[in-house]
């Protein structure tokens, strides 16, 4: 396909909507947008108790830029979409990214919804991404420019309808310079640590929030390399493929997670035991809504892994075969896989399995 392509536009003094979170990155969205000429107003989403902070925190960043910033209520709608199918999946065995289910189902329709309201045509946040319109009319995420930053794996599901009217100005940035931006604007979050935690489980113990929200979790045994019984496990919501430390065993040498087998059971390898040559990937979705091309691409198996050739084919009933030219470290059920070419987003699902 030819990907003659302009970056999405829109006319200045345009009225957005930025989602704000009080951190440096969408603060300095709103200082960009203000100086392109947008008419900016803020919203910031309160997902939970564990977001007042931000909340708190996205009002001072709004009265420091001057813009009203809006507060929506999404509760609800995020322990219904989010929270609890990560319960779920995790007591399955499966190691979920609650931020790929929460940017289509709660935070991006929340923020297009509220911009609706507010009579606002574009909305922007402050991910390290580009939209990019295509010579086809579909927008499509681009690689921003700081590799190191690349968000698009997060934003892969969002659909069309946002695409289309979604801005991301620090696709152009690099981190460092988007804080000294803040610092030149005097902004508190300038030098804020970037947060590593999921954001409902601040403390990161996803074990002890899973249970006491009334899930059980599989239980099972660790099984060794060769098969060998190496006794009980603590629950499978402790423990996720590639993962070598907090196992609480002695092997005598030392072991990785293989698998959550699906009976509750843990799978250890050696060292190199916990590459995989073959995925299987289910609920895919693509940019233009088409189905995915069999063919060559490159993939991200998780947020922070980079992009691998790959090649792709449809085996049907909505699975899709990817293979390897070289093994890749720890994919795990439940994780996503993002298919690029060109640097663009061509699409993504989910993985289920992994040989």
């Amino acid at each position: 396909m030819d990907m003659t392509m302009g970056f999405n536009t829109f006319e200045k003094q345009d009225k957005i909507l930025v989602g704000m979170s009080g951190g440096v990155d969408s603060s300095v969205t709103v200082r960009i947008l203000q100086e392109q000429g947008f008419a900016v107003q803020g919203a910031v989403i309160r997902f939970s108790p564990a977001h007042d902070a931000a909340v708190d925190q996205a009002r001072d960043a709004g009265a420091a830029l001057g813009v009203p910033v809006h507060v929506i209520d999404a509760a609800d709608a995020f322990e219904r979409e989010v929270v609890a199918p990560f319960c779920e999946s995790y007591c399955a065995g499966r190691t979920p990214n609650p931020c790929i289910l929460c940017n289509p189902a709660v935070k991006f329709r929340l923020l297009a919804a509220k911009a609706d309201e507010l009579g606002c045509p574009s909305i922007a946040t402050g991910h390290y991404a580009r939209v990019v319109l295509c010579d086809d009319g579909q927008c499509r995420l681009c690689a921003p420019e700081s590799a190191a930053r690349d968000q698009t794996y997060m934003l892969y599901r969002l659909p069309q309808p946002i695409l289309s009217r979604l801005v991301l100005p620090l696709g152009e940035f690099e981190k460092e310079d988007v804080r000294e931006i803040a610092r030149d604007l005097g902004l508190s979050c300038a030098d804020a640590p970037d947060s590593m935690e999921i954001c409902f489980i601040p403390d990161g113990n996803y074990a002890d929030f899973i249970r006491a929200r009334g899930y059980t979790p599989l239980t099972g045994r660790f099984l060794g390399p060769n098969g060998e019984d190496l006794g009980p496990h603590a629950g499978v919501d402790h423990y996720t493929v590639g993962q070598r430390k907090g196992l609480g065993i002695a092997a005598g040498r030392p072991v990785f997670v293989k698998a959550i087998l699906p009976n509750g059971d843990v799978q250890l390898a050696e060292s190199g035991g916990e590459y995989a040559g073959r995925l299987t990937v289910t609920g895919l979705v693509t940019p233009d809504g088409r189905p995915l091309a069999d063919g060559d691409y490159r993939v991200k198996v998780r947020s922070t892994a980079p992009a691998v050739p790959c090649r792709v084919q449809d085996l049907g009933d909505g699975v899709l075969e990817v293979r390897f030219p070289e093994p890749v470290r720890a994919p795990a059920p439940g994780q996503s896989a993002v298919f690029y070419r060109g640097g663009f987003v061509f699409g993504g699902g989910f993985i289920a399995t992994a040989e």
